[in-house]
């Protein structure tokens, strides 16, 4: 049975669900950039349950259920709260698993102050200029909204400008797999080839024929035997992980 958690973040409350499993693997499961920890999520934990894995899903300060209005978050905040749900659960060794923004953010994190054994991305959001057009939009406006809940202003230009993937691939040694859908018109997939090549570290790279940012139900289900496969001979029985402790 799925169990909820609070973790505190500089005061602020991030909502998480662990789906429990029997062994030492974990997954730590990243959202998207305008997304929250349900819908595919709770899916995807429970593949990973099924396969093995303890799963924890969540949401970044600014989204869901945790504290902050989404325009005061950013990816540094995102990066702090991944790292704060991590040191929660103390696991022995983890792979990090992110869509979209959440990829970049597992990225990042990886290439800073976490150590997971694997990284799984998909449709990954890994070079800034996929913001090109709504940086101009906020340079032009000041703020741009894209609705009710969710708009965003300088200051997460000013925080994402401070990170540049080329400079965070040469810090992860964790292997990759990214998964991207050929027909995205929201991050091009000529931007995870770019990331394959200036990844010094094993990298799968999978992409998917007719597929947009969102994958249909079908690539889905592909997606995830391919990922979940993949983890198998990456990460092992747990014991072989970066991450492990003495």
């Amino acid at each position: 049975m799925p169990t909820e958690h609070e973790i505190r973040v500089e005061g602020d409350r991030v909502a998480a669900v662990h789906h429990a499993a029997v062994g030492e693997r974990w997954l730590f499961f990243c959202h998207g950039f305008r997304s929250d920890k349900t819908g595919s999520y709770e899916n995807r934990c429970e593949r990973a349950v099924e396969a093995g894995y303890d799963a924890v899903r969540f949401d970044f300060r600014g989204s869901g259920d945790s504290d902050r209005a989404f325009v005061e978050a950013t990816l540094t905040s995102r990066i702090d709260d991944l790292r704060a749900v991590i040191e929660r659960f103390d696991p022995r060794s983890y792979a990090c698993v992110g869509s979209s923004f959440g990829a970049k953010v597992a990225f990042h994190a990886a290439a800073g102050p976490l150590d997971p054994t694997a990284i799984v991305a998909r449709a990954p959001v890994t070079y800034n200029r996929a913001f090109d057009a709504d940086r101009r939009a906020v340079e032009a406006e000041g703020t741009l909204r894209y609705d009710d809940e969710h708009a965003i202003d300088e200051r997460f230009f000013e925080d994402v400008g401070t990170y540049g993937f080329d400079d965070a691939a040469g810090e992860i040694g964790a292997p990759v797999g990214i998964f991207h859908g050929e027909s995205d018109e929201s991050v091009p997939i000529a931007d995870s080839f770019d990331a394959a090549a200036a990844l010094e570290t094993d990298v799968l790279l999978e992409t998917y024929a007719g597929e947009g940012h969102r994958f249909s139900e079908a690539a889905e289900r592909r997606f995830l035997d391919r990922a979940f496969g993949w983890l198998e001979d990456v990460y092992g029985d747990g014991r072989a992980g970066v991450h492990e402790r003495d």
